[in-house]
């Protein structure tokens, strides 16, 4: 396992790509809404990345077909827009989106309410959301890494969710997916240790039922394997010398 500790030259470039990604994931956020096909979305965040000066890195990355993974109630990660998929009231979104900047990566991912949703999906999003900010409690230099995913997990295993452990976080930095990988369920082991420079993207991605499951057709589109719905929340951020990492993906 390489892992890459940045410079704080390489450090400022992620940050100005993390800003640049935050304000493309507010103004999506500001979009969402009954009516709105998932491909409008898509072409939306495009636009936006590439008015801001950066490249949509999703695009054509092992063959993905568009900038914003675009996924809808039960489908976890990686949904396809199309023009025909229209969200309706009481549908959940998570929108997933990444951008290089000066070469430098930055990956993010938000879930949203269409219109009014019942209050098990709200809870699902909340926690989903907090079991972030818990695990990256953990993310001090010092530390190991897998004390981020035991968080997470023991965060989320009290309500009853189902933790995704076929897809983790990962590293990230020249390129969008680095070493380590970062899983959101308990370990065994310790893992490496943090320390300062080692920029991370960790993601919890949270289902309302069992945590198993299965592509789709397309290859991409992971869906829940029971149909119930996931939430996912992720952020990029750097190891600090000192205390708390900063998070590179918030306005």
């Amino acid at each position: 396992m390489a892992v890459t500790v940045k410079s704080a030259r390489e450090i400022d470039l992620m940050r100005e790509s993390g800003k640049r990604l935050a304000e493309v994931h507010a103004r999506l956020g500001e979009m969402i809404k009954p009516g709105i096909s998932t491909l409008e979305i898509d072409q939306a965040g495009d636009r936006m990345i590439r008015k801001l000066g950066g490249v949509p890195n999703f695009l054509h990355y092992n063959g993905y077909p568009a900038s914003i993974c675009v996924s809808v109630n039960d489908e976890v990660v990686h949904g396809i827009p199309r023009a025909d998929r229209i969200l309706k009231e009481g549908d959940i979104v998570s929108l997933d989106a990444g951008l290089i900047y000066k070469g430098y990566h930055s990956d993010a991912a938000r879930t949203h309410a269409v219109g009014e949703i019942s209050e098990e999906a709200k809870l699902l999003i909340q926690r989903t959301e907090e079991s972030f900010y818990e695990g990256i409690q953990m993310a001090v230099a010092g530390n190991h890494l897998y004390d981020i995913s035991n968080r997470i997990d023991a965060y989320i295993t009290g309500f009853g969710y189902g933790i995704v452990r076929d897809l983790v976080g990962h590293g990230i930095g020249k390129k969008l997916h680095e070493d380590p990988q970062i899983p959101n369920f308990r370990q065994k082991k310790k893992g490496i240790r943090l320390c300062a420079g080692m920029t991370l993207a960790v993601e919890p991605m949270i289902n309302m039922g069992r945590s198993e499951v299965e592509w789709l057709d397309d290859d991409w589109t992971v869906v829940t394997d029971d149909g119930s719905y996931s939430a996912h929340y992720e952020n990029t951020i750097v190891i600090t010398p000192d205390g708390e990492p900063e998070i590179l993906t918030l306005l």
